[in-house]
């Protein structure tokens, strides 16, 4: 069952590592990217951030779309994290998910502020509305304590 699936550029850090997957009674995560595989490093940081408690899987953005419909995940309380935005479009168009947590997207020069965390080119903000047309909640939160906001007020 998807408890969560969240846009972080961080991935499994404090915020997902501990307090999310505590709060969500997660014990799987799967960490869906197509640019972590072709980062050794980062790969790395990843797998030594894991939670315990927790199975942690990597999987590029196909394999995981494929694990997903194939029913393999349905057994886990599943925390998904990505680090693009684009990677979550295509996960909610594959897979059908209808929520998704904004928890870091970087700032660039081009890039509006949503809140002190998450930044959007006008691109995404399009991908966002694309989401929101689709019936998918989207929404900021940076922890469990914090206030759900409905992106739709800050874009």
């Amino acid at each position: 069952m998807l408890k969560m699936l969240r846009v972080d550029f961080r991935l499994i850090h404090g915020q997902t590592g501990v307090y999310w997957t505590a709060k969500l009674g997660c014990d799987c995560i799967l960490v869906a990217s197509d640019a972590l595989l072709n980062d050794p490093i980062k790969l790395a940081t990843v797998k030594m951030s894991k939670p315990s408690g927790a199975k942690l899987v990597i999987k590029n953005i196909d394999d995981s779309i494929k694990a997903i419909q194939s029913g393999v995940t349905d057994k886990y309380q599943l925390f998904i994290l990505t680090d693009k935005l684009e990677y979550a479009v295509r996960l909610i168009d594959a897979c059908g998910f209808e929520r998704l947590n904004l928890g870091g997207i970087m700032p660039t020069s081009e890039a509006k502020k949503l809140n002190d965390a998450v930044y959007c080119t006008p691109e995404e903000i399009d991908q966002i509305r694309y989401l929101i047309d689709k019936n998918c909640y989207v929404y900021l939160q940076q922890v469990p304590s914090d206030e759900e906001v409905d992106v739709r007020s800050v874009i």
